[in-house]
């Protein structure tokens, strides 16, 4: 393939998917070139779009930022990509980058749509820079305290990394609450507790749910003590959810917020720029702990396989790794 081509993966039908090779556009004054090194698949959202589960009423809104095509497809999706500039300013040419877009061999986009890699953080680390960027935007929506006892309920990849950031507060006592108890290494790699439903404790502060079903925003909320919050960062597509409110949750007066991480949370959005909040979660993954949350790696060819795999209920994966060979 000449220097003007590509390889991409796009999700051809529900549950189907196949690479496709594709000319590139000629870079524009402002643009950069850059070779695709790493992506990560973020299972939850991803396996959504390739199942074709996107309600049509919010396609618009699930719109990636370098996507081509409209869902349910074909459709060209992702948004986890780590790769090195080939061309472009001299600041930026030679450097490590990352950047929002589908997984693809080589890429233009606009100088600024990249985000050089902080001294420290490695390339294939890189790849969780989205779903960091969904914690940080998550503790802003929730402002957890010093000495907040405070529960995740889901052990996945975002899950993980809310634990991870909540247990750095002062005091926090931080429990990771999954039915899987594999789980219980990543928790003690991030400095939370792991407990199963059964095991968890009440009373509790602040919960935040990610576990992606109803059965886990039920749990969520019986473990809130009175006027407790749970923040629910879980997104169903098209699946109903159905809640027991006639327990406790008026007699505590409990209460369910949404968190969702395509707007800057409201308590920092006249400061911050959703690039500023990007650029804070490349540094914090400098830390090697969250290395604990990649569960797999694969070459890019295999990406139509794997997105089956990491489609099918039950499948446990967390971050899977795309490598990209020369």
């Amino acid at each position: 393939m000449d220097g003007s081509g590509a390889r991409a993966f796009w999700v051809t039908a529900p549950g189907r998917g196949e690479i496709r090779s594709e000319r590139l556009p000629e870079p524009g004054p402002g643009d950069v070139v850059v070779r695709a090194l790493w992506s990560g698949v973020s299972r939850g959202t991803e396996s959504t779009v390739f199942l074709g589960r996107v309600p049509p009423a919010i396609r618009g809104e699930m719109r990636a930022p370098f996507q081509v095509g409209d869902l349910p497809g074909p459709v060209k999706y992702g948004y986890l990509s780590v790769g090195l500039v080939e061309r472009g300013p001299p600041e930026l040419q030679g450097r490590e980058v990352f950047a929002l877009h589908p997984h693809q061999t080589r890429y233009v986009v606009p100088a600024e749509a990249v985000h050089p890699l902080p001294d420290g953080l490695p390339a294939p680390r890189a790849v969780l820079a989205g779903m960091m960027e969904t914690a940080v935007n998550a503790l802003w929506d929730a402002a957890p305290r010093v000495g907040d006892r405070v529960t995740v309920v889901g052990g996945g990849v975002v899950g993980c990394l809310v634990a991870g950031l909540l247990a750095s507060i002062p005091g926090a006592e931080v429990e990771l609450v999954d039915v899987d108890p594999a789980r219980a290494e990543q928790a003690a790699a991030l400095g939370a507790t792991f407990r199963r439903p059964d095991t968890a404790h009440g009373g509790r502060d602040l919960v935040m749910h990610a576990s992606g079903n109803g059965e886990g925003l039920a749990t969520a909320l019986s473990l809130l003590g009175p006027e407790g919050e749970v923040v629910e960062l879980s997104w169903y597509g098209d699946r109903p959810v159905t809640l027991p409110l006639g327990e406790h949750f008026h007699p505590r007066r409990l209460t369910i917020r949404s968190s969702q991480v395509g707007t800057v949370s409201p308590s920092r959005a006249v400061r911050w720029t959703a690039s500023d909040r990007l650029h804070l979660a490349l540094r914090l993954l400098r830390d090697p702990a969250y290395d604990v949350l990649v569960s797999g790696e694969s070459p890019f060819i295999e990406l139509p396989e794997v997105m089956t795999m990491l489609s099918t209920p039950g499948s446990g994966a967390l971050c899977h790794r795309i490598r990209f060979d020369p």
